[in-house]
């Protein structure tokens, strides 16, 4: 029975015509989805979010705009007591020349999907499939 939310926040950066998505190993899934995570108790949206851009590549990102809510119910793949609430907004690395690679100790891999190429089903998690298909015109 679902008896809590997880709130998640999300970075859809766009760079040359191209997205930032991730691909990693969660609990023996391939999961390819945008950059982001949980947001931590006492944290705002955009804070969480320029915290997750900080741990996952060493990165300050400024928030450019809100892109989704999500807006239908999506139970948890990973915990079965938990409903899912993700955010995505728009963002772009404060250093435009930066090189966006994984901190050290990070255990995924960066892939960047030129626009044209982007579906929702290279997108493995509901949400991040239907973000996909707003960036291109699908939804």
């Amino acid at each position: 029975m679902i008896s809590r939310f997880v709130v998640r926040v999300y970075g859809i950066l766009e760079r040359e015509g191209k997205y930032l998505l991730l691909e990693e190993d969660v609990r023996g899934w391939n999961v390819v989805k945008f950059p982001g995570g949980g947001l931590e108790f006492g944290e705002g949206l955009t804070e969480g979010l320029k915290r997750e851009f900080r741990e996952e590549f060493g990165l300050e990102v400024e928030v450019l705009e809100h892109f989704y809510t999500t807006d239908f119910f999506v139970p948890s793949v990973f915990d079965t007591f938990s409903q899912v609430l993700s955010v995505y907004y728009k963002v772009s690395p404060k250093d435009e020349n930066a090189e966006i690679r994984p901190m050290a100790g990070e255990k995924f891999t960066v892939k960047w999907i030129e626009k044209e190429k982007l579906h929702p089903e290279q997108i493995t998690l509901v949400i991040d499939k239907k973000v996909a298909g707003m960036l291109i015109g699908l939804e």
